[in-house]
């Protein structure tokens, strides 16, 4: 982590000796060449921090070193933050000065200008004294004998892996059927030759055992003339590699010595040629495209049928050899097969041992998370453990102090973690904050790096860009599991608990997680031990404030703090002294915890980005000296409903506002916030103090997803148009009213660029419907009329639910009446992207209304739609013909009384209208 700290140092060096007030530093005697000397003593350091974080994994004195670099780094990035917010609040004190001061105007500036200069004057001493540690460090660092940059130091050794298979494999069963029906496959769609199967897994998860299983069962030896073993590792050496196949098609062929890779590849094609052959590349890590081009030429003359089997953590790699469809990804083991392997490997037969063992050897099971690596290890490590005493030593310790599992499990995860640039190390890290099975939140954790510093690129949206662009890598190399993506875009997934325990064991001197309420733990007690100024990060789940917070003054460097689901056996409060012990903190996220009151003194947190206050139900007001946070990007106060004012006008960097559920939540000084990004609900209030629609009209940065939801007040006049049509990056917009009545919209109408909107009890305007070009998926409930939406070319998920209508015309297809009978029909297509229909509790619908049969006249209606759900429209009499001529794979009916007996399997009168439909549920 240091390599991207000492990236951050120069930057923020080298904007100090621009700044225009440096002339306030120089006052202090040899400071400005104390500046000078730590750029220079940082870029030094620089130069060698690759080889530095690489060889601290095996020699301990250059762990050492790296630690005194990040302590001095960390005190060094404290001064500076502190230097960069003096110079912005005077910018900021000199906007609004004259304002505060009058009339003794004078008298206030000359008592703020002692005042900086006292605080630059410290500044300046300190960075002195920096520079005197950091000229020790750098010299220290002579006697490691570092390479630069060009050398990244030794690497972990991968073991080479061979053709021949387990000796018993556990759970896998559907893969290996799936793989070897991709194999076997004689399809005439498999034109490709060869066709390439890559299967995608985290290291330990199984994959090479998978492709021995394949590689040696007897129907694919008989399938292939060829079979070919070959196990890559990294670097991908395309040379390497080619004798190692040469040598697989014929091992006593002259040419497997050969250094020409021209000479290699004429030599596969002249052993290849004509032959169905099976080509297993095992362990493959980052081939470039060129390499990966030039390694498959040679394999295209082979015959149809061929296949190329590849092993990866990358799923990046299987992009870049443009075999995305055939992908298989490896999950985890189901927890019967997982212990299975478990018992198998520790040699004992389950069903012989007691009850008590057994109970331990089940949570002992569920330590390894389905990865069979850690079953595997973890059983053989037990195989000499023969006593209760034993096991339950096992099951209450830390999985990296176990004996084999640092060197045998957390090995492939070590190999996968140094691939990582130190950037996306540093994030990667981070999530760590958060406890085992945490959802986590793409957006929100981009917001979380960005407060540490961890995306060190200009302007916040650069830095979500980064960020995202740093996640998706994670997930492609299978840190990030259990992705899931909503119709909003929103992206949410999970760590594997190994990668989670490889994550602390990575980072056990700076984060610290203390969690009560977790059983086979060490005592709190003991946690609280490790409590000490060299944290950095520390996380508080469940806890009790008298056994944690006493002990907070030994954690006066932190930059994290995430308090989780407080104890509500007593009172929580954070008071004046756990505030000034947090005075470098960057991130603070007190979640769930019951709080009352945010004490004022949180001024003094100068260097907070991120604040979450989330689902504090008890939490009424917030202090108006937070508006000193100058360098806060994100504030989250989602569903803590109590809530009754914010002063948001002087949180000049803030990017990120989170309140949802916060009804009465007054914004005061939104308006000011233009370069706002996120916002995820405003309230639209009635009251001279409540928030106005108005407040929105500037902020046209917004992107992402907007709720506006009106509680009553003004209504939407003429001027408020600009209020979303002014938001270009505005991509999700719902519009709702918060009580029982109608909000008119006429005014509001949305970009063209709009591509899902939600409305909710408003008045229905068919002026811009179709403008919405864009629009995919829309939701309309709570409203009188449905408006005509035929038209709207790109939708495809319209969901309609609570409306109070009794009938749905042509209308609604973008067709009239007037219009049934003539030739422009045509060539008209109604709703020609919708792909899903729903209609819900619809009480008051009785008729569906189709279209004339006049078939050379009929418009094409609905012809990609694929799923229809019906629920509780129980006075609808039929659903009308044109439906059975689209493209139906399911059809969902129920709680429709008429309809259930209309369509009923078998006996219903029209059954045979629906019965061709593959997926029927009435």
């Amino acid at each position: 982590m240091a390599e991207a700290l000492v990236s951050v140092l120069l930057e923020r060096l080298a904007t100090i000796t621009m700044d225009k007030f440096l002339g306030e530093l120089k006052m202090v005697t040899g400071v400005e060449e104390a500046v000078t000397t730590l750029t220079r003593n940082l870029k030094a350091i620089q130069a060698v921090l690759k080889n530095a974080e690489a060889r601290q994994a095996v020699e301990a004195d250059v762990g050492h070193w790296l630690n005194e670099l990040k302590e001095v780094s960390h005190e060094m990035d404290n001064v500076l933050d502190e230097w960069s917010t003096q110079v912005l609040k005077q910018k900021m004190e000199g906007e609004n000065v004259k304002k505060v001061c009058c009339p003794s105007f004078s008298s206030c500036f000359r008592f703020g200008q002692v005042s900086r200069l006292n605080n630059r004057r410290d500044i300046a001493v300190r960075i002195k004294k920096l520079d005197e540690k950091l000229a020790l460090i750098d010299k220290e660092k002579h006697r490691f004998n570092f390479q630069n940059n060009t050398t990244r130091g030794p690497k972990i050794p991968r073991q080479e892996t061979t053709c021949f298979p387990s000796d018993k494999i556990f759970g896998r069963e559907k893969e290996n059927n799936i793989i070897l029906s991709k194999l076997l496959s004689e399809s005439s769609q498999d034109c490709e030759v060869p066709l390439i199967i890559p299967i995608v897994g985290m290291g330990g998860m199984g994959k090479t055992t998978l492709s021995q299983l394949v590689y040696n069962d007897e129907k694919v030896k008989a399938h292939f003339d060829k079979r070919i073993w070959v196990c890559v590792s990294d670097p991908f050496n395309e040379v390497k590699i080619a004798r190692a196949i040469v040598e697989g098609l014929d091992k006593d062929n002259t040419s497997k010595t050969s250094n020409s890779l021209q000479i290699l590849m004429q030599c596969i094609h002249t052993l290849i040629q004509g032959k169905k052959f099976l080509l297993v590349l095992d362990d493959v890590w980052n081939p470039d495209h060129t390499q990966w081009e030039e390694l498959v030429k040679p394999f295209r003359d082979g015959a149809m049928g061929s296949r190329v089997l590849v092993t990866t953590r990358n799923e990046e790699v299987a992009t870049l050899m443009k075999a995305t469809v055939h992908v298989i990804h490896i999950k985890q083991l189901s927890e019967e097969f997982c212990s299975s392997l478990f018992y198998y490997n520790a040699g004992i037969d389950i069903g012989g041992e007691s009850k008590m063992l057994q109970d331990v050897g089940e949570k002992i099971v569920k330590k390894c998370d389905g990865l069979p690596l850690a079953a595997k290890t973890l059983g053989s490590l037990m195989r000499e453990k023969k006593t209760f005493k034993e096991w339950e030593d096992v099951l209450n310790s830390k999985l990296w102090e176990l004996e084999d599992i640092e060197k045998q499990v957390f090995r492939p995860l070590l190999l996968s973690y140094n691939d990582l640039t130190q950037e996306i190390r540093n994030c990667l890290l981070y999530c760590v904050i958060f406890p085992k099975d945490y959802v986590y939140d793409r957006d929100n954790l981009v917001e979380l790096w960005m407060s540490q510093n961890y995306l060190n690129v200009e302007g916040s949206k650069e830095m979500k860009r980064l960020g995202q662009k740093y996640f998706d890598k994670l997930e492609m190399r299978s840190f990030f599991q259990e992705v899931e993506v909503d119709e909003y875009g929103k992206t949410k997934c999970k760590i594997h608990d190994i990668i989670h325990d490889f994550m602390l064991f990575m980072t056990k001197n700076e984060f610290l997680i203390v969690n009560v309420g977790q059983p086979f733990l060490p005592s709190v007690n003991e946690e609280v031990r490790h409590l000490n100024e060299k944290i950095r990060h520390l996380t508080l789940i469940n806890f009790d404030h008298s056994d944690i917070l006493d002990n907070f003054r030994s954690c006066e460097n932190l930059r994290t703090l995430v308090v989780l689901d407080y104890s509500h056996g007593s009172d929580f409060s954070i008071g004046q002294r756990e505030i000034v012990q947090l005075k470098y903190v960057r991130t603070l996220t007190w979640l769930r915890t019951g709080i009352e009151a945010i004490p004022k003194e949180i001024s003094g947190l100068i260097h907070l980005r991120y604040l979450d206050l989330s689902e504090n139900w008890r939490l009424e007001e917030l202090p108006d000296t937070m508006g000193s946070l100058c360098n806060l990007q994100t504030l989250r106060l989602v569903n803590s409903y109590r809530l009754k004012r914010v002063d948001l006008g002087r949180l000049i960097n803030l990017r990120h506002l989170c309140v949802r559920d916060c009804d009465k939540l007054k914004l005061k000084g939104i308006e000011r916030l233009t370069n706002l990004q996120t916002l995820d609900q405003f309230y639209v209030q009635a009251g001279d103090e409540g928030n106005k629609l108005e407040h929105l009209k500037n902020l046209n940065e917004l992107q992402g997803r907007l709720t506006i939801t009106y509680m009553g007040g003004e209504k939407v006049g003429e001027g408020d148009a600009a209020v979303i049509a002014n938001k270009a990056n505005l991509l999700h917009l719902v519009l709702a009213v918060g009580f029982d009545g109608q909000w008119d919209l006429k005014a509001l109408q949305p970009r063209s660029s709009l591509e899902s909107l939600s409305i909710d009890r408003c008045i229905l305007s068919t002026d811009w419907w179709s403008s919405l070009h864009s629009l995919r998926l829309l939701k309309v409930s709570f409203c009188y009329f449905l408006p005509s939406l035929g038209n709207l070319a790109s939708l495809e998920s319209l969901n309609i639910k609570d409306m109070y209508v009794s009938k749905v015309g042509v209308e609604f297809l973008g067709i009239h009446h007037h219009d049934q009978s003539e030739t422009s029909w045509r060539m008209q297509t109604s709703f020609p992207k919708l792909k899903q229909l729903t209609f819900n509790n619809m009480y008051d619908w009785k008729e569906w209304e189709g279209v004339k049969e006049d078939s050379d006249k009929m418009a094409i209606i609905m012809p990609c739609l694929s799923e229809l759900t019906i629920f509780r429209c129980d006075m609808l009499k039929a659903l009308p013909e044109f439906l059975w001529k689209t493209p139906l794979q399911k059809l969902h009916i129920s709680r429709s009384r008429i309809l259930q007996k209309l369509y009923k399997q078998g006996i219903g009168e029209q059954w045979a209208k629906i019965s061709h439909i593959p997926t029927i549920n009435v």
